[in-house]
């Protein structure tokens, strides 16, 4: 793995250690201002000088029982006294013989120790040596791997993505066991300095679009880096458009697929949440399952997909269009039923839609935010308890919770867009209920005119559809079966920046 060298934003950038080791140790106390967290362990190294020495660590981010066994029982325990500190032997031996670690690294520049200290490694220092020994010792509670719950899957691998960068890169690994499979580290972030690594198939990524994410992550200039979430909107192409340009998944297999098509996938340390891109349109209906699952079913239920996105999307504005300017398009004995369910609500249709979507987006809100247990239960009972009784009060006509539901549940199939869906959801509702189906075909044309305007790392983000990738239509509306998915993606490899 390459580590990429950002611009130094470290106050002790190019200093260098003290050769007095009580320096060494009251100027590393004075770093970390003492912090409860930061341990010293002072010894002495059997030479002939009976040299004094300590070694400094952050507790827990370390394994202390690897410490004791394999640095301190080695380091005090064992007889040098026919070798004196100045001898070059005597750091070789050191590293050779009295430590047992997988990885060790001399230096002696103060940044290095201090970002090794704060990332889990154990430094070495010696009395009368300016050469500190880091000691990678990390180890520290994280999760295990698991389900996702954000992508619940029926068939195919149910691993998922933890908080630990070095899990993540190892979950992919095993998903690419191929020598092209690159993986290259940045660390962002002035505060948090936080590691960040993508990775992209060397034979098969645009290097274009490699060198391009490399830039932009490379360009980004904060304090702060906690979720891939921050990166997204650093380096996303429109970050002031209502679609992402920027996918993301918890699963494995699936940021593998992506990789094995010449996306570059992008992992933050501290979040399950991996990065790929370029992203595109038809993602959003594209599911690892379908490519497990027989082309015929995979194929209809991905157009059940798009109408869903449609459905949730114009369904409350085609009701009010309908029912406010267009009573002309709605046969008359359904006309009828809706007139003599709203004959007893006190609001304009237009209000009732707005009251009732804003009501299931805080229940589906509470759903989310309390905890998991009753969080369901909320959601489900509050919308049941409110839709019968708001009904049964007169303050919305049946026909208007149908819609709602309606739209709330084909909302649950398109769950990647589900934050610009929202907002799509109610611009429609509003130039509907101003202007009817006029307004309805105005907001559609708006829409599709941005989606079409959008790029993607230089990729249009409605391709394979517009523009036309005839190669690449086997795999968007519908999937041909996968002896004619063999070659790679056109739309992802292909020169465009």
């Amino acid at each position: 793995m390459r580590r990429i060298r950002t611009p130094k934003q470290n106050k002790y950038a190019g200093e260098k250690v003290k050769k007095d080791l009580k320096e060494n140790q009251e100027m590393l106390q004075q770093i970390f201002h003492n912090t409860i967290d930061i341990k010293f362990r002072n010894f002495q190294i059997q030479n002939q000088e009976q040299t004094s020495a300590f070694i400094c660590y952050m507790e827990g981010m370390v394994s202390e029982e690897f410490i004791h066994f394999n640095i301190m029982d080695g380091l005090a325990g064992t007889n040098l006294k026919d070798i004196n500190i100045d001898s070059p032997r005597f750091i070789s031996i050191l590293k050779n013989q009295m430590v047992k670690a997988p990885s060790m690294k001399e230096t002696t520049i103060l940044d290095e120790i201090l970002d090794g200290i704060l990332t889990g490694q154990t430094a070495i220092f010696l009395n009368q040596s300016d050469r500190v020994l880091l000691v990678t010792t990390v180890s520290f509670q994280s999760r295990g791997v698991e389900e996702p719950e954000t992508e619940a899957t029926v068939r195919g691998s149910r691993e998922g993505f933890n908080e630990v960068i070095q899990t993540n890169t190892s979950l992919i690994r095993r998903k690419i066991n191929n020598s092209n499979l690159i993986f290259e580290e940045l660390i962002i972030g002035k505060e948090t300095k936080t590691k960040v690594r993508i990775a992209y198939l060397n034979n098969v990524a645009n290097k274009e679009v490699v060198k391009e994410v490399r830039n932009r992550l490379k360009a980004i200039k904060t304090d702060v880096v906690l979720e891939t979430g921050y990166l997204e909107q650093y380096i996303g192409d429109h970050p002031y458009s209502i679609f992402s340009t920027v996918g993301n998944s918890e699963k494995p297999d699936k940021v593998a697929a992506k990789i094995l098509e010449g996306r570059i996938a992008i992992l933050c340390d501290g979040t399950p949440f991996v990065l790929t891109v370029p992203h595109l349109f038809i993602e959003v209906f594209q599911v690892p399952e379908d490519y497990y699952s027989n082309a015929y079913v995979s194929s209809l239920i991905r157009i059940f997909r798009i109408m869903a996105l449609f459905l949730t999307v114009s369904t409350p504005a085609v009701f009010v269009a309908a029912a406010t300017f267009h009573h002309e398009m709605v046969p008359s004995q359904l006309l009828t039923t809706m007139a003599a369910a709203e004959e007893r609500v006190p609001f304009p249709i237009f209000l009732e839609a707005i009251i009732m979507i804003v009501i299931f987006q805080l229940l589906r809100e509470a759903g989310v935010r309390m905890p998991r247990p009753i969080g369901s239960a909320v959601s489900i009972v509050g919308a049941l308890v409110i839709g019968e009784a708001a009904v049964q009060a007169g303050l919305v006509g049946a026909p208007m919770v149908i819609v709602v539901a309606l739209t709330a549940i084909t909302g649950f199939v398109v769950t990647a867009l589900s934050n610009a869906v929202i907002l799509m959801r109610f611009f429609l509702l509003i130039l509907a209920g101003l202007f009817g189906f006029y307004g309805l075909l105005i907001g559609t044309l708006f829409l599709v005119a941005h989606v079409v305007s959008l790029r993607s790392f230089g990729v249009p983000y409605l391709t394979p559809l517009g523009p036309i990738v005839t190669k690449d239509l086997r795999d968007s509306i519908i999937r041909l079966p996968l002896k004619f998915l063999q070659s790679k993606s056109k739309s992802i490899t292909r020169k465009r920046l």
